[in-house]
């Protein structure tokens, strides 16, 4: 019994010398649809991560950017991806959130993310108006990219019931759909070039379809996290121009309850790791605290706040 009491004691004295470490041994970190960029990703911060703050376990499991941000909310993650568009409409309390969030705070920009459409070349689908009657694959609900799908058909007069078929779907399976000619177009969130476009590229004929200025200049004045991209000349096989696509930031959010000292360590760590993160996405490549750091509109976990402040980014 005597022992027992002193093992505890010992224990309250580590957990009071490192509440960091203490409060958040086990964490879950939600990524994104298998075959997307975040999976690979989110293992490799979860090495880090566990490397960096001893005793650390995380379970990484998949997920999409307005589920993550919903996740950490209501505690059932601690840790997830999201997307600065669809985070700030998570404050706002915008559809498809069903009320605002209010416990989610921001670790870090990562890098730019891409609203692709792509079609198969024989589709003939040039502009968002040309999917009417057409067969369209997008994510399961709860993604950005199927989020954007929805929006944008709107913004052009359409939706779901206005195509042929409406399906939702990892970007693997997507894109076997389209491979076999089920479904015309493909629509997802991610980075470029996509490693499930190359791949789709690769079997058939594929165009970008790009977003024209009245479907983008609705959708800033409706949320400002929406930008316009550009996707350069040759980024994908048989892309001879430059195509405008919707842009906006992947970013990694937390729970704003976790210990400080834990959040700047986990942020310091990202910075500190760069290249390693930039052999997996390599539209990390040259990310700066500074990048980190930048305004999104989504308020700082204090740990991170602190990281950045002693790092001169803000």
């Amino acid at each position: 019994m005597k022992a027992s009491r002193i093992a505890s004691a010992l224990g309250l004295a580590i957990a009071a010398a490192f509440p960091g470490v203490s409060s958040a041994q086990q964490m879950t970190l939600m990524t994104g649809p298998q075959g997307g960029v975040w999976v690979p990703l989110g293992g490799q911060l979860k090495s880090m991560w566990e490397k960096a703050i001893p005793g650390l376990n995380i379970t990484a499991t998949p997920g999409a950017g307005i589920a993550n941000v919903r996740g950490v909310d209501e505690g059932k993650a601690q840790i997830g991806f999201g997307n600065s568009s669809s985070t700030v409409d998570g404050l706002a309390g915008v559809a498809p959130y069903p009320k605002k969030i209010t416990k989610v705070c921001q670790m870090a920009n990562l890098y730019p993310q891409y609203f692709q459409v792509v079609a198969l070349a024989d589709a003939k689908v040039n502009t968002f108006a040309d999917f009417k009657g057409k067969s369209v694959v997008t994510q399961p609900k709860g993604n950005t990219g199927e989020l954007l799908t929805d929006i944008t058909l709107k913004l052009n007069g359409l939706n779901y019931q206005s195509l042929s078929k409406i399906n939702f779907q990892s970007y693997t399976d997507a894109v076997s759909m389209m491979k076999d000619g089920h479904a015309q177009v493909f629509t997802l969130g991610t980075t470029i070039p996509a490693s499930s476009v190359m791949d789709l590229a690769s079997a058939r004929d594929i165009n970008l379809v790009p977003v024209d200025d009245k479907t983008m200049a609705a959708l800033r004045k409706a949320n400002p996290g929406y930008q316009r991209l550009i996707v350069k000349a040759g980024t994908y096989p048989k892309q001879d121009k430059d195509v405008a696509q919707i842009g906006y930031s992947a970013h990694l959010v937390v729970s704003c309850d976790l210990p400080e000292q834990t959040v700047y360590t986990m942020t310091k760590t990202v910075a500190a790791n760069v290249n390693d993160m930039a052999s997996v996405n390599k539209a990390m490549a040259g990310l700066t605290p500074k990048e980190m750091a930048a305004d999104i509109g989504v308020p700082f976990h204090p740990g991170a706040a602190k990281f950045y402040k002693e790092a001169g980014a803000l």
